[in-house]
């Protein structure tokens, strides 16, 4: 591995590469603690201890790498410019003329991404607006106030066009990450923001295992970790793959065949999007109770309880919707009936099966077996900081519990393995020896 490093800082290009991206994601960094200007940091942090907080602020948090329970000007990170791609990903079912230009080649792609960034600003907007009232509501126990009383309509202004053109900035830093540096950048961003939280919450988690003379919960935990982390390299990376066979060509006078190829169906096609959007539905009721100052109503608050993390109505509910939404986004994005006529129209078939509707039909029966292992799989990693944190509740913080599985790890893994490839390929290029002697670094694509 040291003779690989080496061999990295060796080429030039490569070289420039790493420490254009390294750069970048230590801007990024500074920029996620430039606060808002009138804002009062001391007791915006001492109501954030005050009041336990959790579900959808903690994913806004987690995607920021932080700055959103600082208001920065980066406070809702890239979040914005994802909600936009997924809705301009949902728009296409419903917009034919969507789906169209998503096939016209590099002129659609860049008219799609303009519409993203366009739908960007307008999210960003709205969500900053929303979290600049919320933010002059917010008032500690011991009275001081988050936001100046005496702020008005100025104080709204800058803080919507700051944190707007924080996001904006950041999908630009991502741009230039994906063109210039190394690996996809957007990702790299929010792999960023995860990552550097993980030192305080390991030690947070030491001085607790340390405090309750137990030494056996870390070896327990460090074993769990690995595991996970296997466990999500292998549904990041499974696949199953559908043998094509095409039908002969003519060159000159002699028949030749065709490369056999395949169709590759991986096993978590929708990513961590399903888990995004489960947690954001199941926890919206009760957060929305907590930013309105709760309820003295004993069935709502029954209703708070049983939908709070840790329990197990909570955990049976959250499983479901993963499930469901695995399914969902998949059917979206994946069409058997488009790839059955595609395979038709280019000569091609599946062995054994006629092509047509027989063709989708069997690629849907495949498609719907390993989606359900995958979902089950995914949603099992997604509960996984729930069950630690139902288990050892005294010896793990909260942030390291969520390093263990859910959209976390699984944004990790999945990021690590990319950039890992994009670098691989870079050295193999250069006749150099990659990571692995004998294999090859695989990536999600």
């Amino acid at each position: 591995m040291s003779s690989v490093v080496v061999n990295i800082f060796k080429i030039p290009d490569l070289r420039k590469r790493i420490i254009f991206t390294l750069t970048i994601l230590v801007i990024y960094r500074i920029g996620a603690h430039i606060p808002i200007p009138g804002i009062d940091v001391e007791a915006l942090s001492y109501y954030f201890k005050q009041v336990q907080t959790s579900g959808v602020l903690d994913f806004i948090d987690l995607f920021s790498g932080g700055a959103f329970k600082r208001f920065t000007i980066f406070a809702l990170g890239i979040m914005p410019y994802i909600s936009a791609s997924i809705i301009l990903d949902l728009l296409k079912v419903v917009f034919p003329a969507l789906e169209r230009l998503s096939k016209e080649g590099h002129e659609g792609y860049k008219k799609l991404t303009q519409y993203t960034r366009y739908g960007t600003v307008l999210l960003c907007a709205a969500q900053s607006f929303a979290l600049t009232f919320w933010m002059k509501s917010m008032k500690t126990t011991a009275g001081g106030a988050v936001v100046p009383e005496d702020s008005g309509i100025g104080f709204v202004i800058i803080s919507v066009v700051a944190i707007t053109t924080g996001t904006m900035v950041l999908v630009w830093l991502g741009d230039i990450i994906t063109e210039r540096g190394i690996g996809n950048g957007i990702s790299l961003i929010i792999m960023a923001g995860i990552v550097v939280r993980a030192p305080s919450a390991f030690m947070a988690t030491m001085k607790k295992i340390g405090d309750s003379g137990d030494p056996i919960v870390g070896i327990i935990l460090i074993g769990l970790f690995f595991g996970v982390v296997a466990a999500s390299i292998l549904l990041t990376l499974g696949q199953r793959r559908i043998p094509v066979q095409y039908g002969k060509k003519q060159v000159g006078q002699t028949a030749v065949s065709r490369t056999a190829q395949y169709i590759p169906l991986r096993v978590n096609a929708a990513g961590v999007i399903p888990i995004i959007f489960a947690a954001a539905l199941i926890t919206f009721p009760t957060q929305m109770l907590h930013m309105v100052g709760g309820t003295t109503s004993p069935i709502l608050n029954k209703f708070q309880f049983w939908l709070s993390p840790g329990q197990l109505p909570y955990m049976l509910l959250y499983t479901g919707l993963i499930i469901f939404f695995c399914f969902f986004y998949t059917a979206i994005k994946f069409n058997p009936t488009e790839i059955a006529d595609n395979l038709k129209k280019y000569g091609g078939f599946i062995p054994g099966i006629r092509p047509g509707q027989n063709t989708a039909d069997y690629i849907t029966n495949i498609l719907n077996k390993i989606n359900l292992s995958g979902a089950i799989f995914l949603a099992l990693i997604a509960i996984v900081p729930d069950i630690i944190l139902s288990v050892w509740p005294e010896q793990v913080s909260a942030e390291m519990a969520h390093l263990f599985g859910g959209t976390s790890l699984l944004i990790i893994v999945g990021v690590a393995l990319d950039t890992l490839q994009q670098i691989e390929s870079q050295l193999l290029m250069r006749h150099y020896d990659g990571f692995l002697k004998g294999a090859r670094v695989k990536g999600r694509h």
